[in-house]
């Protein structure tokens, strides 16, 4: 690729993936109940709503999830994905493989957000333990779903919680074993007539 394909590619990747990433932590928010009072909630709720406040009017929740923010972040990451295609001259994928690839690129970007909200955690609470600030609510908040049963498994031995290495652990051999098979296979499917790395 040209200087400025590559730049292209990085523009729309950056400005795609920030935008989508704060639609995911919303609903995330959302789904585990989070204090939308605190200052990085009522953030991410400003810049989100634009999008979302009109389609949730024709697009109902359902078991607890936004899925007016399961729609614009797939159609966000179709586009995405169509326009690096573009950018790098790819061949046209193909429109069933997209929407998987995309879907499993979201999940994906869920669970890099649980895996990094719980190494920050983990991070902050050896380095400035009980300090109060708005992040570490938040951080708490996400993290607390999936540390609980982490917990039950390993509960704190001689007042080291070692949960959060665990629930990490356990979090990539997922990915591993799943999420990137998966994504492999729906990237196959993108293309059926050419194999074709997106990386």
């Amino acid at each position: 690729m040209n200087p400025f394909s590559n730049a292209g590619v990085f523009l729309v990747s950056t400005i795609f993936g920030l935008y989508i990433l704060a639609i995911m932590l919303r609903l995330i928010l959302q789904m585990v109940r989070a204090d939308f009072y605190n200052p990085v909630s009522r953030f991410l709720v400003k810049i989100t709503n634009p999008v979302l406040k009109h389609l949730r009017r024709f697009v109902p929740g359902f078991a607890g999830i936004d899925m007016a923010s399961v729609i614009v972040m797939l159609a966000l990451q179709m586009l995405e994905i169509f326009i690096i295609t573009v950018l790098r001259n790819f061949p046209t994928p193909d429109i069933l493989g997209l929407t998987l690839y995309a879907f499993v690129e979201l999940i994906t970007l869920g669970f890099y957000v649980f895996l990094i909200s719980i190494f920050i955690m983990a991070l902050l609470s050896w380095i400035n333990p009980g300090q109060y600030n708005p992040v570490n609510t938040l951080l708490h908040q996400i993290t607390e779903p999936v540390l609980r049963p982490a917990r039950r498994l390993l509960p704190p031995m001689s007042g080291m919680d070692l949960s959060p290495m665990l629930a990490m652990v356990g979090l990539w051999l997922v990915k591993l074993l799943f999420l990137d098979p998966l994504g492999h296979w729906a990237q196959g499917m993108m293309y059926p007539t050419a194999r074709v790395l997106m990386n």
